[in-house]
């Protein structure tokens, strides 16, 4: 196993409120483990890479990098509307020419497209959105923005927004589960599986904590962060999880977006 020069386990997680029930306590479950703090795009290459051993990783890495190992059932899902994933459309759906996609994003952009595709007959070009940059700022049709920056955006003056929890669950009926935490092929995961479900379940009994300290990032308040934490996430991958998981991959290889990310140069990552 490559761990770090220090030999401590190397953990990416990212900095958004969606996933700080996942990891807030993961300090004192796993005091000895270096975190690595990144968007989501960046984790998965650095996992692919070999500069982290274990990561929350969008689902549709793990379709392309099926020798990653599954952690824990520890999971970011939701069962209907997720509130932190969104489209936003100057034009109708099935008008949609040029999709600028959050360049944090994976499972997300996957998600978009065969929403986009299998509902509407509507292939876009899709093109990036730099983080720095705003929706408003592109001059894209559709825009495509998650996490922390999805929650804050305001919904005046698109033709239509899009909650892609909501919509995925209004067109399947299951759960939508964007990211998982997954090991390399290299690292014993078994004595993790426990200790990453127990520093989610103590995240969750945190959670007015939590609210309270991210609210002022996003806008917020903590009560709205907190009703979002319990409301519009779950944080299992059981049994309805995994069949929306299994679905989900199903037309990930339909549409043929499955194809690995080459991995960034170590300087980049």
């Amino acid at each position: 196993m490559n761990l770090a020069p220090d030999g401590r386990l190397r953990i990416g997680i990212v900095p958004y409120l969606n996933t700080r029930p996942l990891t807030e306590c993961l300090p004192e479950v796993l005091p000895e483990a270096q975190l690595v703090v990144d968007v989501p795009s960046r984790l998965a290459k650095a996992l692919a890479y070999g500069s982290l051993d274990v990561g929350i990783v969008p689902v549709v890495e793990w379709f392309r990098h099926p020798e990653w190992q599954l952690v824990s059932d520890a999971c970011i899902a939701c069962r209907g509307p997720v509130r932190s994933v969104r489209l936003f459309g100057r034009k109708a759906p099935e008008n949609l020419r040029m999709l600028a996609v959050d360049e944090a994003s994976r499972t997300s952009v996957a998600l978009s497209r065969i929403l986009l595709a299998e509902r509407f007959g509507s292939y876009p070009t899709q093109v990036p959105l730099p983080l720095k940059d705003s929706p408003e700022s592109s001059s894209a049709d559709g825009v495509l923005l998650i996490g922390d920056r999805a929650m804050s955006a305001s919904e005046q003056g698109w033709h239509f927004v899009w909650d892609l929890g909501a919509e995925w669950n209004r067109w399947t009926g299951l759960p939508f589960v964007f990211a998982v935490w997954l090991a390399r092929p290299e690292v014993p995961v078994g004595p993790l599986h426990e200790l990453f479900a127990c520093a989610r379940d103590a995240g969750f009994a945190r959670l007015a904590e939590i609210a309270a300290d991210h609210a002022p990032r996003i806008g917020w308040t903590a009560a709205e962060c907190q009703a979002y934490l319990q409301e519009n996430l779950w944080f299992h991958l059981d049994e309805e999880a995994r069949r929306g998981l299994e679905l989900f991959r199903k037309f990930v290889k339909k549409h043929n977006l499955g194809h690995p990310s080459p991995p960034d140069s170590p300087q980049e990552l």
